[in-house]
């Protein structure tokens, strides 16, 4: 089933743990909003996200998109951040921060590639009940101005959240109205403090991938496993999946962890592109001083770059 070669790890870049949605029924930042009273508490510092940028391009790690909780930012600060995060790694970038208008949109063009839907849930019954306060019609409205803008459209989906194979129908329908040309699969990961208890089968993972697939051959394909379910990795690569995320790579680089995804891709036929495991050094402020970046955040950057590396080193 596997139409490539080669594979590598895409790692989301988060920007918050705030959300004012805050009402998915699975979600970890649903779990959250209530204890957090003042929501800028929860953003991450511009170096933290920009040294994990930068260490993404000395990894060989995709960034898999921007992502952030609804209301973290606000659009002038995601905008900034985005072009930082496109001056960092040279490539433009997927964003995935909820719903945004044509004139907002506008003015990422320079920056991303396209941006992804948080669909999650493609039977809209239970779409409705689990994630009330996004709506599936703002997302397809936000693809259409998409189209209008000439940027590309991703979607992600969470598979163990009752959806049943009997609606893939529903899957390839919105893929082909809206020509998604990237979908992320993640396996539900229960979150204490939701009604979720348990995740997916693997067989039942790995067939909407495998039918996806069939279904797109040309589509890209992401796929996320968690740190107990890594022996499926090899099973949704020849499935059809392209790369891989949902790994904690920074906190478990080197590991035996790291080195069983890098087995898994072997198994599946595939090259991993990027390490996991093999720990390179590097010097941050060689990397940034071509930069027009202010000194005082390249200090900034390059100091968390060293505790990322400090924590890489770990397993190394």
């Amino acid at each position: 089933m596997s139409r490539k070669t080669k594979t590598c790890f895409e790692r989301a870049i988060f920007l918050s743990w705030y959300c004012s949605k805050g009402d998915c029924k699975f979600c970890y930042m649903s779990t959250q909003k209530s204890r957090i009273s003042d929501p800028r508490l929860a953003r991450r510092r511009l170096e933290s996200v920009l040294a994990e940028a930068l260490i993404c391009k000395k990894f060989g790690w995709r960034v898999e998109f921007i992502s952030g909780g609804y209301d973290s930012f606000s659009v002038d600060e995601l905008v900034n951040i985005t072009r930082l995060v496109y001056l960092i790694t040279g490539q433009k970038q997927w964003l995935n921060v909820g719903v945004l208008s044509e004139s907002e949109l506008s003015r990422f063009k320079p920056f991303v590639e396209g941006v992804c839907g948080a669909v999650e849930i493609i039977e809209p019954v239970l779409h409705d009940a689990i994630c009330p306060s996004k709506p599936l019609g703002e997302i397809e409205d936000m693809f259409l101005v998409c189209d209008r803008l000439g940027l590309k459209k991703a979607m992600t989906m969470i598979v163990g959240l009752g959806e049943k194979l009997s609606d893939f129908p529903l899957l390839v329908s919105f893929i082909r109205k809206y020509s998604v040309d990237k979908i992320t699969f993640y396996r539900l990961k229960p979150q204490k403090g939701t009604p979720f208890t348990r995740g997916p089968d693997s067989d039942f993972y790995v067939e909407w991938v495998r039918r996806t697939r069939l279904a797109f051959p040309d589509i890209e394909i992401v796929v996320g496993s968690w740190l107990g379910h890594l022996e499926e990795i090899s099973s949704l690569l020849e499935a059809g999946a392209d790369s891989i995320t949902k790994f904690p790579a920074i906190r478990y680089f080197g590991s035996e962890h790291a080195k069983i995804i890098e087995s898994q891709a072997a198994l599946a036929g595939r090259i991993f592109e990027g390490t996991l495991t093999d720990f390179r050094s590097f010097d941050p402020f060689e990397e940034l001083k071509s930069l027009d970046l202010d000194s005082d955040l390249k200090q900034r950057i390059a100091d968390k770059v060293f505790s990322y590396l400090k924590s890489m080193k770990r397993f190394a």
